[in-house]
């Protein structure tokens, strides 16, 4: 396995630090790669935000979370209490940066180590945060920031903020982080696609059928309902998670690894994307709001239940059909799904192979199913080709589809960091690769927004489905006209 190299000194400050994301996500990640060794012994991690709060107080929510959030056998009291050394808290208001005096005081004659700011706040805040940084004189010689996504809700409101961010910090110090780039499987499509010599020359319009690209939850809204009734999720998950599957499943080789030449080349399939406008927003998409319903037999209530407003037509579910009009793609479908309240989680890519040009098996006798290669980058980190094998015995020839499955856990025998414990080390390293740059943030949001307004001009409803299901009918008829069917609808 790899091994984990430690990272350089710093002071990570995390704006919105008692926030779900900091308690859920960041903290445990730090956790993780501190009991791995990489975390300095002085590094600090700070957090700041509204609330009054003894570093005592703030030390009690965080142990809370950390014993909710990990495992049994990764918590342990040796462990934390190394960990605790390093958890700071200081009260700040981002909308006033003349109350950062205690944050001040923390950093002051900390220049000499690297410092990140991590925005785990409202986009709407990123703007006031980063010229209060820059009024403090908080903005050291090694500095990154890191945008939490959302960038904004349409390309208009992406450009104001890369504005305002931008005016105090150098584009090659900001970090727009998407977890789902950090994710073991996500890295192991550029190994799978330019590593081997059996995909690559397999990776296009002649050889492949369709791409389907699937982000399920079977959890709710919860507690950022009235966050996600602002946005719905063709904006909160598709602009961002999706988008970016889709531009590393598309791309062109790179002419190396640096970040930029993977970026140029992700930025050329966001430019090469047909737009769904009014005129194809009807044939090439699907809204849906869960209902009531069921999972694990357990009854669920409905998205308008939990908003507690009958009127909002915000969707929980979207289905794209995408085209990508260049050498390599055109004519191949791109079908896009991702929603709220399905029957399970799970996220995958699944590209389908062309059926063999001519079959020596009678169809009458013998079905032989398409090769897909599945990427499955959770519940089970891995990859997946099936391929027709004969049935092994002496009673006759039976076809069967079977499947080499790698599982990376089963596989390397050890437990992987997660996307956001790689992420944190590459922002401190220094490295954007993983990160998104601004030009394709806005190019992402343009797209989007022709959806939107597609909708709005055609008045696409918003079809409902019951919780526990694998989203509304239209979503199966989006692929059943192109005689194709979903992945998993088990």
């Amino acid at each position: 396995m790899a091994k984990f190299v430690p990272v350089d000194l710093f002071d990570l400050v995390i704006f919105g630090g008692g926030g779900d994301l900091s308690l859920r996500k960041l903290l445990p990640a730090l956790y993780h790669r501190d009991h791995d060794g990489q975390l300095p012994p002085s590094s600090r991690i700070i957090a700041t935000g509204r609330s009054e709060m003894t570093r005592e107080a703030y030390l009690e929510e965080v142990e809370a979370a950390l014993r909710k959030h990990l495992d049994d056998h990764e918590f342990t009291e040796a462990q934390w209490e190394t960990f605790a050394e390093r958890l700071h808290y200081v009260r700040s208001d981002a909308l006033d940066a003349s109350s950062w005096g205690d944050l001040n005081a923390l950093l002051e004659g900390f220049d000499d180590r690297t410092r990140v700011f991590y925005l785990a706040t409202s986009p709407s805040l990123f703007g006031s945060i980063a010229s209060g940084l820059n009024s403090n004189g908080l903005i050291s010689k090694d500095v990154r920031i890191v945008l939490e996504k959302p960038v904004g809700k349409d390309h208009a409101s992406a450009r104001e903020i890369n504005d305002q961010v931008g005016e105090f910090f150098p584009e090659d110090v900001i970090y727009r982080i998407d977890h789902y780039l950090g994710k073991e499987t996500v890295q192991n499509l550029l190994a799978l696609r330019f590593a081997n010599s059996l995909f690559e020359p397999l990776w296009n319009r002649g050889n492949v059928d369709h791409v389907q690209i699937t982000v399920a939850e079977d959890l709710g809204v919860g507690q950022r309902i009235e966050f996600y009734d602002q946005v719905g999720t063709l904006r909160d998950m598709v602009q961002n998670h999706l988008m970016q599957l889709l531009c590393l499943v598309a791309m062109e080789p790179p002419a190396n690894r640096d970040h930029d030449a993977v970026r140029d080349e992700k930025m050329k399939v966001l430019r090469a994307l047909k737009p769904i406008d009014a005129a194809s927003v009807r044939s090439h998409s699907v809204r849906g709001q869960y209902q009531s319903g069921a999972i694990g037999g357990e009854p669920v209530k409905g998205y308008l239940e939990e908003l507690g407003n009958d009127d909002s037509t915000t969707e929980t579910f979207v289905a794209l059909k995408v085209e990508i009009d260049n050498w390599r793609w055109s004519g191949v479908p791109f079908y896009l799904r991702s929603g709220k309240r399905l029957k399970s989680k799970y996220s995958e890519i699944v590209v389908e192979f062309q059926q063999v040009p001519h079959s020596i098996f009678p169809e009458s006798s013998y079905h032989v199913a398409p090769n897909r290669l599945v990427l499955r980058l959770q519940p089970d980190e891995g990859v997946n080709l099936t391929l027709m094998s004969k049935e092994p015995g002496p009673g006759g020839f039976d076809l069967r589809p079977v499947s080499l499955n790698l599982s990376f856990e089963e596989t390397f025998g050890v437990r992987y960091p997660d996307a956001y414990e790689r992420l944190l080390m590459e922002v401190i390293r220094g490295n954007p690769a993983l990160f998104m740059r601004r030009d394709e943030v806005e190019a992402a949001w343009q797209w989007i927004d022709s959806i939107i307004a597609g909708w709005d001009v055609a008045s696409q409803p918003v079809e409902e489905y019951p919780g526990g299901t694998w989203g509304p009918t239209a979503a199966s008829l989006l692929l059943d006209r192109d005689g194709r069917t979903w992945g998993k609808l088990d």
